[in-house]
């Protein structure tokens, strides 16, 4: 049990759920789980039998999904090993409690896990694109997204981790971290985003890199300036989701927007404010640490609302995957 929860803290365990929101954004802003819902629909207010070659193209579809939930799942472990990995002397001196400093798990074993949990989350990228692919002209046609994009993330993470995290790049690649997982998620039905996909990527991506930047010096008294930019970031990337109701709106995808939405992001926004002014007026690791936790679990209300700007009050269901990152925290730290 202890071994189990010393990786439990390795991996954040309760960031684990922010990372599915990301990929269930994906699929509800691309209508696939709408369109799944119509379909089942029809199977139960008809009396005809299901064709068989339906049911076996719909498994396939919420198998594409299963395996885009793993992928990012599982890269998204190795990455927190990794970031442990590479920072264990650093730990060793501030945080020596942690799993690698404190020795209750190997490095040697966190490298293995971490490059296990590697391979496998490409490897379901993979299948998820092969899974995807479809008879054209009596040829099945491979579109690889979910495969590439995943390799590219292992990329990002390796730079992140290892060579660029303490510098100025460190934050932008963060960033790109979580922008390419919301590519992933978008990526269900093996087709190249919109216009509108990569906004909510960038969007993602600022927000998650303001958040780095503003944890950057966590463990210590922080600088009141960073913290200020950080904070401006942050908030561009706030603003920025305030356009994406009117582009869901000309998308040819028949969305409508949540009339909540603005109110609900206001909230938000005004909730991770008071964290965020809280810890820049004294900017000593707890406050700053609160903020960030907040900020982190806040990855899932900022998706749960883009969602609602496409799919309008549905994509507030998105919002119940706060409550085992919430209950999760309260034992396993998530910076």
């Amino acid at each position: 049990m202890k071994t189990l929860l010393s990786f439990a803290q390795l991996v954040r365990l309760p960031n684990t759920f922010t990372t599915w929101a990301d990929i269930i954004l994906g699929a509800l802003t691309t209508g696939f789980l709408a369109n799944r819902r119509s379909w089942l629909w029809s199977r139960l207010t008809t009396s005809d039998s299901a064709n068989l070659t339906t049911v076996w193209q719909e498994l396939q579809s919420w198998c594409v999904l299963l395996c885009l939930l793993a992928s990012s799942t599982l890269l998204y472990w190795s990455g927190m090993i990794w970031n442990d990995y590479f920072d264990v002397v650093e730990d060793a001196r501030d945080r020596p409690g942690r799993p690698l400093p404190s020795g209750r798990i190997s490095m040697r074993t966190a490298s293995w896990f971490a490059l296990g949990f590697m391979v496998i989350g490409v490897l379901f990228a993979v299948l998820a694109d092969l899974l995807n692919a479809r008879e054209i002209d009596g040829a099945f046609v491979i579109r690889w997204r979910a495969g590439p994009i995943a390799g590219v993330l292992v990329l990002a993470i390796f730079l992140y981790d290892g060579v660029l995290k303490e510098t100025f790049a460190g934050p932008m690649l963060m960033g790109l971290c979580r922008a390419l997982n919301i590519l992933l998620g978008l990526s269900i039905l093996g087709a190249f985003p919109p216009f509108w996909g990569w906004l909510l990527a960038l969007i993602i991506g600022i927000y998650i890199g303001g958040v780095t930047w503003f944890a950057q010096t966590e463990v210590k008294t922080s600088s009141q300036p960073i913290l200020i930019a950080a904070a401006i970031v942050i908030l561009i990337s706030l603003l920025l989701t305030l356009t994406v109701p009117a582009l869901a709106l000309e998308s040819p995808g028949n969305f409508s927007p949540s009339a909540f939405f603005p109110f609900l992001l206001a909230a938000f926004g005004g909730y991770l404010g008071m964290a965020i002014l809280r810890a820049i007026r004294r900017p000593d690791p707890l406050r700053v640490q609160t903020a960030v936790k907040r900020a982190i679990l806040g990855l899932v209300v900022l998706d749960t609302l883009l969602a609602s700007a496409f799919v309008g009050s549905l994509g507030l269901l998105l919002a119940i995957l706060l409550i085992p990152g919430m209950i999760l925290g309260r034992w396993l730290y998530s910076t």
